[in-house]
């Protein structure tokens, strides 16, 4: 299916709530998993996060069913852009901060983009080139004082493992959204984003019955409102923004523009708990920005029309 290889309005809400989903929610899954088990929690939003979406899917008319000859290829999609990378990116959040989780995990889209040239034999134009330093700079520029902080110290066993799971985590997120890409799945996203979610949950609930075993005491409140968040907004809403951004433009102007996540969640920092932000917030914002304006410039000449897409969600 043809799409254009820039944001369109539609992309730009999709990316706005995205970045805005996923930045907040950084430093909720840190203090949640301080309260309950990684697979638990991480098993509980899939499961009804992809129920919650299955059912939309069901109360909107749309079909459920996953075509013939698409069951295998749905199958390596979950468990490269969902399991893995739930899973890793949750344990690695465990082992460091979220900042440092953060950055490592938004190295996503280099992996996305060499992926891209290699499998789905895209070109790195200059274009492409440039976003993608921009933003690299971008995202290291916004963390430089943790990364000074983290170099200057010793490197523990647990943070070389956390580091390690991050940017496995991010590599099985690129590998999965352009398998996404190559194989497009003639499903409305809604009922993939749902089947995705749910398909992912299972293994990941069975390996925390065994892994995490039963809570030993009742989370806080506030633990279990940021569950409420994950599973409504984080799980249903963002992976869904996510699929069907993946859908509408080239896997390089959709990885390179969930830059923006990170840099939300600073600015989050800042509103939220009064942080005064200083040149590495001011130089990612311009820099981020940049990469983010420079994926999506096209000339007249290279943008292709996309087709009207029947989603109603």
């Amino acid at each position: 299916m043809p799409n254009s290889q820039r944001l369109s309005v539609e992309g730009i809400l999709l990316l706005i709530g995205l970045a805005i989903g996923w930045g907040l929610n950084w430093p909720i899954m840190k203090f949640i998993i301080g309260e309950i088990p990684p697979l638990t929690f991480r098993g509980f939003c899939l499961f009804f996060g992809g129920l919650g979406i299955l059912g939309l899917a069901r109360a909107s008319g749309l079909t459920l069913s996953i075509p013939n000859g698409y069951w295998k290829k749905v199958l390596w999609i979950c468990l490269l852009n969902i399991v893995a990378w739930n899973v890793m990116a949750t344990y690695g959040l465990s082992m460091l901060p979220a900042g440092r989780s953060a950055l490592l995990g938004y190295t996503m889209p280099i992996w996305t983009v060499l992926l891209s040239v290699w499998v789905l034999h895209d070109k790195f134009t200059l274009r492409i080139g440039i976003a993608l330093l921009l933003g690299i700079a971008g995202v290291f520029a916004l963390m430089s004082e943790a990364l000074m902080n983290w170099f200057s110290a010793p490197m523990s066993t647990q943070l070389i493992v956390g580091a390690v799971l991050m940017v496995a985590a991010a590599w099985c997120w690129a590998a999965g959204t352009v398998l996404m890409k190559r194989w497009e799945v003639p499903l409305n996203t809604v009922a993939l984003t749902g089947w995705l979610l749910l398909l992912a949950s299972v293994p990941i609930i069975i390996a925390a019955f065994f892994v995490d075993g039963a809570l030993q005491k009742m989370p806080s409140t506030l633990a279990l409102w940021g569950v409420v968040y994950n599973v409504f907004f984080a799980f249903m809403f963002c992976y869904w923004a996510w699929v069907r951004l993946v859908t509408l433009v080239p896997v390089s102007v959709s990885s390179l523009s969930s830059l923006i996540t990170p840099l939300i969640g600073v600015i989050s920092g800042i509103l939220l708990l009064g942080e005064q932000p200083g040149w590495p917030e001011y130089s990612a914002t311009v820099l981020i920005l940049g990469a983010v304006a420079v994926v999506n410039f096209s000339s007249a000449k290279k943008i292709n029309s996309a087709p009207a897409n029947s989603d109603p969600i």
